[in-house]
């Protein structure tokens, strides 16, 4: 599904094939010195957002996207140091917050949640960016 790719550029590109990495010309994650840097994930699987109308869902499908994005850059959810995440209602803090203790609760990254206007689709309720950072010593594949 994803794959990585060395640019001319220090570091190394993480792309996972998201119809919108193409159409806008980003990458999923990249790889930048001991960190790894992961663009706004949110529910949208294969094309189609998933989850319509469940924050508490759409927000553990936007975490997964993201690891999933961390792990092809070679760290791990223990890696992740910061998470932020933008909400379209206040109403669906908890449940992101929920979402965020499963997935994060034992790491204990920082983590900064906004309301936004808005999302790229309406039907998308929350989108997630996380930071890894790897210690000194740890080599990251590149």
């Amino acid at each position: 599904m994803g794959e990585i790719a060395v640019s001319r550029r220090s570091g190394s590109r993480v792309f996972s094939g998201g119809v919108w990495e193409e159409r806008y010309g980003y990458a999923r994650a990249v790889v930048a010195g001991p960190w790894v840097i992961v663009s706004g994930c949110t529910a949208t699987v294969a094309g189609e957002v998933v989850h319509v109308g469940d924050a508490y869902r759409q927000s553990l499908t936007a975490f997964g996207v993201a690891l999933d994005a961390i792990e092809k850059a070679g760290l791990s959810r223990e890696d992740v140091v910061r998470v932020r995440y933008f909400v379209v209602d206040d109403d669906h803090y908890d449940e992101v917050g929920r979402a965020h203790a499963e997935v994060f609760g034992e790491v204990r990254p920082t983590c900064t949640g906004v309301r936004v206007a808005g999302l790229i689709d309406p039907r998308m309720l929350v989108e997630a960016e996380i930071e890894a950072y790897r210690e000194s010593g740890r080599e990251c594949p590149q």
